[in-house]
């Protein structure tokens, strides 16, 4: 047999969860053709032994629906192994939009919940789509990663009912608009829809899907499912224990009544309170109902940096500090830098719950060499020694360094492993809420497969090798619908990825500039993964990027 591609005598970790073994991966024409001995040539061959080969990882919670407009590859997440992405999470999406006017209301919802900044999409997206299935033939033409996309039900919701989206509830004609416009969208392509459930705007006010009722998320949900296909996500309303386990039993509800798949994110351990696994109980007691609905959870400890050059969702809600994300970088500095400004700010950050959470902070990288001696060390502490209120000295390191110092809050969420662990184990918790490509100047998304392969399995060993791969493969593949891919089997998409047990890393996390509008980000760089194959290209090399382009929408 002649082949296109073989990757010869690695560690096979399959994507079922059964033990790995040691044999070939054969390729032709974008898919696999034989698993185990395989006789034949191959024009390109990979020599993976001492590695493992598995298959291409799934992220399924991603907010690279921006990013894809100017960078075809979703970096860093590619390099980190995973070749299939699902982005418009959270209630939101770039389409569908009827003008660079209406989308204005979109790009201040991505600022303001994810991070993403005016000037990006100014330089980076064109808005050159009005319909879901235009924007897909968008980011279709040289797409190196596969995608998922999920409609936002508040970019649905506005498209349709304009202002009144953050009003009132739909009438029957608009949620039958609602319900034509997102079966379009999933015959072209999409995989569900997304909402939210706790998600604000610049104004404070509710996201437009939290106005929606019941009727409305019912018959979008048999909309998705008369196509035969559909998954719901949403943002619980985390801030209320009682709330989250409300949305759990809708979710469930509209599954029931619908039949397509619910899932929120995240679930996260807090040593403040059993939330965490409150939410793990209600969601394999509504699942013994038929219920098929599912939460997810990130392997990494939610840890946060913070400049006051960038946005924050940490500050949103100190009207004050609020305020001062809306500024341009010189505006912002003189706000910071004025002394009548400062007594608020300080008044403001005083208050003892936003104490208990900058008070866990500690200052990260900085440059002015009055700082450097702060570096590394308890904001708490650097205060204390001062003789300053906590914000003072926060405020005085950031303006030394024009706004610019680096503040890491670590390990205050999802912070302990061991129930860590026992959330990514769980039979009704997915393994995903990455985040990826949202909150960019905050933290590093991508990089949590590696993280678990490095972590949970070879220094901590709360799974093995082969569970740790179904988790983030197969699983996640059957769950959101993702067909023929997930499984090294004959005649599945050939996305593969090739690493080393021992070595795999997530790499440590790099402020640079390389976003649209002058903007920052941070990225990984990992290590120990070898090949990244696309549809059976090869999309990345030794950590370097190839010029395939074998992506689809999936």
């Amino acid at each position: 047999m002649q082949a296109d591609m073989v990757v010869r005598n690695g560690l096979v970790v399959d994507g079922s969860g059964g033990a790995p073994f040691t044999g070939d991966v054969a390729i032709a024409d974008g898919r696999i053709v034989a698993v185990g001995a395989f006789d034949g040539t191959a024009r390109e061959t990979i020599d993976a032994g001492g590695k493992a080969v598995a298959p291409g990882f799934i992220d399924i919670h991603t907010h690279y629906d921006p990013q894809l407009c100017w960078d075809r590859l979703a970096t860093p997440s590619l390099e980190h192994g995973c070749t299939t992405v699902v982005i418009g999470n959270c209630s939101l999406s770039v389409a569908p939009v009827r003008d660079r006017a209406a989308a204005k209301k979109l790009v201040s919802m991505f600022r303001v919940i994810e991070d993403i900044g005016d000037a990006t999409f100014e330089e980076g997206v064109p808005w050159s789509w009005e319909s879901f299935p235009d924007y897909l033939d968008h980011i279709r033409q040289g797409l190196g990663i596969n995608v998922g996309a999920l409609v936002g039900h508040s970019a649905l919701r506005l498209y349709v009912m304009g202002e009144a989206a953050q009003e009132r509830v739909a009438t029957d004609d608009e949620i039958a608009e609602m319900a034509r416009l997102l079966t379009q969208a999933m015959q072209a392509g999409a995989i569900g829809l997304s909402t939210s459930y706790v998600d604000i705007d610049e104004n404070m006010k509710p996201v437009p899907s939290r106005y929606a009722d019941m009727r409305e998320k019912l018959a979008l949900a048999r909309a998705m499912a008369a196509t035969g296909r559909g998954v719901m996500q949403t943002v619980p309303f985390f801030l209320d224990p009682v709330k989250q386990l409300a949305c759990i039993d809708e979710l469930a509800e509209i599954s029931r009544q619908s039949g397509v798949m619910c899932t929120l994110a995240p679930i996260v351990y807090s040593p403040l309170g059993t939330l965490w696994q409150d939410s793990l109980d209600r969601l394999a007691a509504v699942r013994e109902t038929g219920a098929n609905v599912y939460g997810q959870s990130m392997p990494r400890p939610f840890d946060l940096n913070m400049r006051l050059s960038e946005n924050s969702f940490l500050l949103l809600s100190m009207p004050a500090w609020a305020q001062a994300l809306k500024l341009g970088p010189a505006e912002r500095l003189a706000y910071y830098a004025s002394p009548e400004t400062q007594e608020t700010l300080i008044r403001e950050m005083s208050a003892p719950q936003a104490i208990a959470l900058f008070g866990r902070m500690r200052v990260g990288q900085v440059s002015h060499a009055d700082n450097k001696p702060f570096q590394g060390r308890p904001l708490a502490e650097v205060a204390a020694e001062l003789d300053e209120p906590l914000p003072r000295a926060l405020i005085d390191i950031a303006l030394r360094d024009r706004l610019e110092a680096e503040f890491q809050l670590v390990g205050a969420i999802h912070g302990d492993e061991t129930y860590v662990a026992r959330i990514l184990d769980h039979p009704a918790c997915l393994v995903g809420a990455s985040d990826a490509g949202a909150h960019i100047a905050q933290f590093c998304g991508a990089g949590d497969t590696c993280y678990m392969l490095s972590r949970h399995v070879r220094e901590r060993g709360d799974m093995s090798l082969e569970r740790a791969v179904h988790r983030m493969t197969l699983e996640v593949a059957r769950a959101w619908g993702i067909a023929d891919r997930g499984l090294l089997r004959p005649g599945m998409a050939a996305d593969v990825v090739v690493f080393d047990p021992a070595t795999i890393e997530r790499g440590e996390e790099v402020f640079v500039n390389d976003v649209p509008g002058n903007a920052n980000r941070y990225i990984r760089r990992p290590t120990g993964v070898e090949a990244v194959i696309v549809n059976g290209r090869l999309a990345v090399r030794g950590g370097a990027y190839t010029a395939a382009r074998a992506g689809a929408i999936v």
